[in-house]
């Protein structure tokens, strides 16, 4: 029984893991949020302006 429900968490954890993956990468090369990640790369250099 332990080695069942084992085996089924971590196939499943994998397949969870890897879709997770992908969604935090399509995200983060979305051309959408291009401007967005632009702004944030250019914090520390528009810090001294104020």
């Amino acid at each position: 029984m332990y080695e069942t429900l084992s085996q089924i968490a971590q196939t499943w954890g994998l397949v969870l893991f890897v879709i997770a993956f992908g969604l935090v990468l399509i995200y983060a090369l979305s051309p959408r949020n291009q401007k967005k990640f632009d702004e944030a790369r250019n914090i520390p250099l528009n810090e001294g302006d104020e």
